[in-house]
């Protein structure tokens, strides 16, 4: 569980990102890439990307060794390249610290990555083409759509602080979470952060929170927490779909891309809820068919299965329900 405690000042210094920032959605995604969970959903979005990740791009991997990547790469800006400039006037003392740490277990560093720990300017030059290659494969082919995804999300927290106050406008970002006595709890198995999951407590102590949504990671939420800085809490939003560039088709045609035909058929079918039977005829298929597609969405998460007596009943859940629409 995430815990995240609240000064009376702090919340008088919660902020919400006005806009995207580049280099976090493109570590939510980076880091999305490498997950293991969620594969019928993101599998193929993964292979497609892993296949078109040019070389040059690499070497991002080369820093985060066993998944824990260095604290100097947390920042935000309004551009790749100001997120950059930001990254790159990261002190030197910093950059050598949180490189001995992620490397601390042991594991060969590369050459540029020993060149970087001393601040060499091509190991510097290296990390910017690696960021921009990566950039440009995997977040701006996407990016008008995340822009509006960030707007729309932006209305949705600012009607929500107008409406029901700040409190709800928190809770909602996390369905599920609670605000008790200054505290905000996280549930779930524990947030994905810099250092590993686990339990955690983070204390605000007057430096403000900014919430950022990031609409490619679909775990826990992401923490920034460096000294002297507020705290950017990147939290999974949007439709629940690998994005897709704008144009690329309608919902129906995106989901079928993500699930296949006959599984985003059967999810739409899902209507109402539907026994294996009933589910085989509409679709044309066999009960044998049906019943293993059903079985490939249900570990997913989208739809649930009842038994009453010798019926199966099969129903969408509220993540089917959001990726096919009302």
């Amino acid at each position: 569980m995430l815990r995240i405690h609240f000064t009376v000042d702090d919340f008088t210094r919660v902020r919400f990102a006005p806009r995207p920032s580049p280099v976090p959605e493109l570590h939510a995604a980076l880091t999305m890439l490498g997950a293991p969970h969620e594969e019928l959903l993101f599998g193929r979005w993964r292979g497609r990307l892993s296949r078109a990740l040019p070389a040059a791009s690499w070497p991002l991997a080369d820093l985060v060794p066993g998944g824990v990547a260095p604290y100097f790469l947390d920042v935000l800006g309004g551009t790749r390249e100001e997120g950059f400039a930001l990254i790159r006037a990261s002190g030197p003392d910093f950059v050598r610290s949180e490189l001995e740490r992620v490397y601390a277990g042991g594991d060969r560093v590369p050459s540029w990555v020993r060149a970087l720990h001393g601040g060499d300017a091509g190991a510097w030059r290296t990390l910017d083409r690696a960021q921009a290659a990566a950039y440009e494969t995997v977040l701006a082919p996407v990016w008008p759509l995340v822009q509006d995804l960030h707007r729309a999300e932006f209305t949705r927290h600012a009607l929500t602080v107008a409406e029901q106050g700040l409190g709800a406008a928190l809770t909602a970002a996390a369905p599920g979470s609670g605000l008790r006595d200054g505290v905000w709890e996280w549930p779930g198995e524990g947030p994905v952060l810099p250092g590993g999951p686990g339990d955690r407590d983070v204390r605000l102590d007057g430096r403000g929170l900014v919430l950022l949504p990031t609409f490619h990671w679909r775990g826990g939420p992401l923490v920034q927490d460096l000294p002297g800085r507020p705290v950017v809490l990147a939290y999974p939003a949007g439709r629940g779909l690998p994005l897709a560039p704008d144009g690329d088709g309608t919902r129906e045609e995106a989901l079928a891309g993500v699930l296949g035909r006959t599984r985003a058929d059967l999810l739409h079918a899902l209507d109402e809820a539907r026994t294996t039977t009933g589910l085989a005829r509409g679709l044309g298929v066999s009960n044998a068919t049906a019943s293993a597609h059903a079985q490939a969405l249900r570990a997913a998460g989208l739809i649930t299965t009842t038994r009453t007596g010798r019926s199966v009943h099969h129903a969408r859940t509220p993540l089917g329900v959001l990726l096919t629409g009302p």
